[in-house]
């Protein structure tokens, strides 16, 4: 007797994770299918953490309306998840009259969108907002309701969340074929098989060539490559608001943010590439970020860079976020191109896919689904009180393992442990931040390498950093 889900979504990326918490939420059989050994590791790993007030893109596209109608969302499902936000609003900086035109233009757009707090404003309010930018700034497009949110930090606790509540998560799940019978069956390249009624593509980056797997051809993705840059968060409270240049044909342009946890974040570039797995960083790219970043604000202390990294992100030929069931298979769902505003969109993208499922089978909600989650890294924000009363129950809560970060053994184990567990050295970064620091894990990798191999009950040559080809010990010595 096969196991035949009701539901599986394919990509464990912030819209597919959030789609599969809303699936949870019904009497379903889910699952999630993720080509990675974790999740969170696409698009969702490596983006600016913006959520966009909704004003950028055009008036009646799917990006405008699941931009703001998410926007709206996202301060509750964060509050129920655990999940750091904070609405420090967004300032698109102009530096010449076509700049200031193109911000009356933004403004009336947003206004059309339904878009709230929204007003453009002089260069004297500009500074005294944000007194660090450029003198050369003219005015900016101030919107109020726009925030800031950690993307895999989502990801992570929406999946969680759902495992929570009965849905199944498959990693190292690559999907390469799927063939249609009375349910699809979906195969891995390493012979594993699940069986759904319905699929729900949420891959990201190779979205057109699972819809190519049951003849659909309707859509093509391509890759934009974006450079970043990190800066320690000693410079926390340089500046107050997510700093936009106008936009152009290839996005935002390069940002100048805090991100939640308080460092300050630089880029991304927008390169075009073929290749849908390339991360890497280059010299040239790095320069245009500074350079950009200095135009926007002149003090920026790019002396305490602690890393630099690649994202790559999704954009369509249709040019809009594609939310359909396909044309030449009535059990699949194409949730794909979803580039910016993505992450903004994601909890209201989740919500209408859901509502589409139910065009199909009938949903009947849980009587004990439980909304909420503890946040992941919570510790260091107690009061000596309440770190101490916790130490009592748990002495790995009074170990400190990640001094830049101040992260106990107590949370390391706890990331190994909880939904979805993590396996890698970067699986504990992401969850616990233990290596995002300063010293970005020169002390504590060696020992959270070690942890890892202790409770998986391996050796230490088998612990990698981030999967497959990763190992970070080949041998002993000694």
């Amino acid at each position: 007797m096969k196991n035949i889900y009701d539901v599986a979504v394919i990509g464990g990326g912030v819209v597919g994770g959030l789609i599969l918490r809303e699936l949870s939420r019904y009497q379903l059989k889910a699952c999630l299918l993720e080509k990675d050994t974790d999740v969170a590791k696409g698009s969702s790993r490596a983006n600016t953490g913006i959520v966009h007030g909704g004003f950028d893109a055009e008036t009646g596209t799917n990006k405008a309306i699941y931009n703001v109608k998410g926007a709206e969302l996202i301060q509750k499902i964060t509050s129920e998840l655990g999940v750091k936000y904070i609405n420090n609003g967004t300032l698109v900086v102009a530096f010449s009259n076509e700049d200031l035109d193109m911000l009356q233009k933004l403004y009336e757009r947003g206004i059309n969108n339904g878009v709230k707090e929204l007003e453009i404003i002089s260069k004297e309010k500009l500074i005294d907002l944000e007194p660090n930018v450029s003198e050369n700034a003219l005015g900016a497009l101030y919107c109020k309701s726009a925030g800031i949110v950690c993307p895999y930090e989502l990801t992570i606790a929406g999946i969680g969340n759902a495992m929570d509540n009965g849905a199944e998560l498959f990693t190292d799940f690559e999907v390469c074929e799927i063939v249609k019978d009375d349910y699809l069956t979906i195969k891995s390249g390493d012979n594993r098989e699940i069986y759904a009624r319905l699929v729900i593509n949420a891959g990201g980056m190779q979205a057109d060539r699972i819809a190519n797997m049951l003849g659909d051809y309707s859509f093509n993705i391509n890759a934009r490559k974006g450079e970043y840059i990190l800066l320690d968060k000693s410079h926390k409270g340089l500046i107050n608001h997510t700093l936009f240049f106008c936009p152009n044909s290839l996005g935002k342009g390069v940002v100048v943010t805090e991100t939640v946890d308080g460092n300050i974040l630089l880029g991304p570039t927008s390169v075009e590439i073929e290749d849908r797995l390339d991360k890497t960083t280059t010299t040239k790219g790095l320069n245009n970020v500074k350079e950009k970043a200095l135009e926007m604000c002149a003090k920026l202390p790019l002396y305490d860079t602690i890393t630099s990294f690649a994202g790559l992100r999704a954009f369509c030929d249709r040019h809009d976020f594609i939310i359909e069931y396909s044309k030449v298979c009535d059990s699949l769902i194409n949730v794909a191109g979803i580039e910016s505003p993505g992450l903004t969109a994601s909890p209201a993208i989740a919500e209408r896919v859901v509502s589409m499922v139910g065009e199909k089978i009938q949903l009947v909600k849980k009587q004990d689904f439980n909304p909420f989650r503890k946040a992941d890294y919570f510790f260091k924000n107690l009061t000596t009180e309440e770190k101490n009363e916790i130490i009592k129950n748990d002495s790995d809560y009074g170990k400190i393992v990640c001094r830049c970060e101040e992260i106990t053994l107590g949370e390391i184990k706890r990331a190994l442990r909880e939904n979805p567990k993590a396996t890698t050295v970067d699986g504990i970064k992401r969850r616990t931040r233990a290596g995002m620091g300063r010293c970005q894990g020169g002390f504590c990798q060696p020992t959270i390498t070690k942890i890892i191999a202790e409770e998986l009950n391996i050796s230490l040559e088998k612990v990698t950093k981030s999967g497959k080809k990763s190992n970070i010990l080949i041998g002993r010595t000694k």
